[in-house]
């Protein structure tokens, strides 16, 4: 049996979690750390890359950029919709 973790079910979970979570100031918590570690991510990809393809995908690590920005100061409520959105996509999206 293949045990594998695969990570659309990490980030779906990880999603779900904040949809699931009561408390309202948890709730951001879990979004601001969501924002952090991509931005994280981020980061190390950019580092990574070698200048040419610094330059090839500039514009797709600005957008990525600017859509956690896009994310910031966002209540609970709003995560909940964007985390229900991201869930929605993931299921639409397996194989």
């Amino acid at each position: 049996m293949n045990k594998s973790i695969k990570t659309d079910d990490v980030i779906f979970n990880f999603f779900k979690q904040i949809c699931d979570e009561k408390d309202d100031e948890k709730c951001v918590k879990l979004g601001n750390d969501w924002i952090e570690a991509m931005e994280k991510n981020l980061d190390k990809m950019e580092h990574d890359l070698d200048e040419a393809d610094k330059l090839k995908f500039s514009d797709d690590i600005r957008n990525n950029r600017d859509h956690l920005d896009s994310l910031k100061n966002k209540d609970s409520s709003e995560w909940r919709e964007y985390a229900t959105k991201c869930m929605i996509e993931i299921m639409d999206n397996k194989v």
